[in-house]
């Protein structure tokens, strides 16, 4: 017979919100952060992560709490999308009812697939007029996504986000689906969990947003992630207040980290910082591989140094996302630089060289002395907000600095029957176009039995006495030639255009 351990009691659910970029994710959570948590309290998240407990009293009068991750929905963040999957317990895959299934959406339900969470659907968007939950059923259907009462067990709730209809059975729906989990946890034991968001603050130092998923945290203690610590002076919740302690299912911001500890990757809790120390230490981090490519591909190739600068890991993944798009076997954009803070003076000068660089940058500032530095060595240094316009505009500037070639591209050939006259480098003459066309204006090789003998230029061109643009197979013309090379009877002119690849 075995029993529970003394300290084991129900943990709180982590519930991560997924979905396409316009379904009303983020909308979904802002309703229920408002009706769920005091006004003066809600206005003091300001996380990146959108990560917060809220408590909720369901149809039975018993209230609970519940942690939501938000994960954003544009496939440049599929990387938080998938550590937000790894840290929750629950998912809730939300689909617009005016919209269906889009492909983001699919994107969000591998993540969760992959995950192995168990997930709830929340039908959005009912109240706008082109709402149709029957259609949109279908849609998850056809995608083998079988909703309870049609084909399946798969819960699901109908909800409008701005108007609050449906949320509240949404909530229930998440209580039952964790009780149905048993999910629980010791709060005798040292916290562990997983690091959801790293930060760096100029004046505090490095920061990270961690989620507890078994243990308690306390002040006084010592957390290792990979190779980097920190020792636990305070703790803030979710709001930014200071706590003592916090246990699993608490989304808490630590903050003085000896180095970037990687998004993702779990954490332990020790009772000093000598221990936390000495785990950091023993861990061996494995190179950021931040690119792999063929070394074939890269040594054909222009190498443009781009150094990135964000305001999260999540951001710097997105950054590296769009980049990894990039498919010119011409032009390879070396990232030589990742991190986490305001652009400046030293990240400019990391990318300076024979080659000059660019300096990417996500939800930070750019500081006077970079721009300085930048201006000087003409480097490109921008920062954005919104992550399709920082991909659109690097785009521009990789494709301004591929490599161009020019080919020549046979267009026509004429064979001299006759010389009328020569005037210093231009000579008029007469001939029979053998095949193609000759056009005016165009450029001309000039052959003598296969002999390339020079070039010329097309300057004045008739046909029939008449003025013309171009002479065909079988057309004899009369034209002007411009050229070094003084050409003969049976000479032969190739006609010729140049194609910029």
């Amino acid at each position: 017979m075995t029993t529970e351990p003394a300290h084991k009691s129900k943990r709180p659910p982590v519930v991560g919100i997924f979905g396409h970029i316009d379904h009303g994710k983020s909308t979904l959570l802002d309703h229920i952060r408002k009706t769920n948590i005091t006004e003066t309290e809600a206005g003091g998240i300001t996380q990146h992560i959108s990560s917060y407990e809220v408590e909720h009293t369901d149809q039975h009068g018993k209230t609970e709490r519940i942690t939501f991750l938000d994960t954003p929905g544009h496939e440049a963040f599929s990387s938080v999308r998938t550590r937000g999957a790894k840290a929750a317990d629950i998912a809730i895959l939300v689909v617009a009812a005016d919209d269906g299934v889009k492909r983001q959406t699919l994107d969000a339900l591998n993540c969760i697939q992959e995950a192995g969470l168990t997930f709830i659907v929340a039908i959005n968007k009912i109240d706008k007029p082109g709402a149709n939950i029957d259609n949109t059923k279908q849609s998850l259907a056809e995608h083998n996504v079988y909703v309870e009462g049609y084909g399946g067990n798969i819960s699901y709730a109908a909800i409008s986000a701005k108007t609050g209809e449906g949320i509240s059975d949404l909530l229930d729906l998440v209580l039952l689906t964790a009780e149905m989990e048993d999910l629980s946890g010791d709060t005798s034991i040292p916290a562990t969990g997983a690091i959801i968001e790293t930060n760096l603050d100029p004046k505090k130092g490095i920061s990270a947003t961690l989620i507890i998923k078994n243990g308690t945290l306390k002040t006084g203690q010592a957390i290792q992630s990979g190779n980097s610590f920190v020792p636990v002076r305070r703790i803030e919740n979710f709001l930014g207040k200071t706590i003592d302690e916090a246990t699993f299912s608490s989304p808490v911001r630590i903050v003085g980290w000896s180095e970037l500890p990687q998004v993702g990757s779990t954490f332990t809790t020790f009772d000093s910082k000598k221990e936390a120390l000495v785990a950091a230490e023993s861990h061996k981090a494995k190179p950021h591989d931040i690119r792999s490519e063929s070394t074939e591909k890269m040594a054909d190739a222009l190498q443009v140094p781009i150094a990135i600068k964000a305001d999260t890991a999540g951001s710097i993944d997105a950054v590296m996302f769009e980049i990894s798009k990039w498919d010119e076997e011409r032009l390879f954009p070396k990232i030589v630089h990742t991190g986490i803070g305001t652009i400046t003076e030293n990240d400019i000068r990391l990318v300076t060289g024979k080659v000059p660089g660019i300096v990417i940058g996500f939800n930070v500032a750019i500081d006077q002395a970079a721009k300085r530095t930048a201006e000087q060595y003409g480097i490109i240094t921008e920062s954005f907000d919104i992550i399709y316009k920082l991909a659109e505009r690097l785009d521009e500037i990789l494709n301004k600095r591929i490599p161009r070639s020019e080919t020549e591209v046979a267009s026509g050939k004429l064979k001299i029957l006759k010389l009328f006259s020569k005037t210093k480098e231009k000579q008029v003459i007469g001939g029979r176009v053998e095949e193609g066309e000759i056009l005016l204006g165009g450029r001309v090789n000039i052959y003598r039995r296969d002999n390339k003998l020079g070039t010329g230029v097309i300057k004045e061109l008739q046909k029939a006495k008449q003025k013309a643009s171009k002479a065909e197979t079988g057309d004899e013309c009369g034209l002007m030639l411009e050229s070094r090379v003084e050409v003969a009877t049976g000479d032969t002119l190739e006609g010729f255009t140049i194609e910029i690849k």
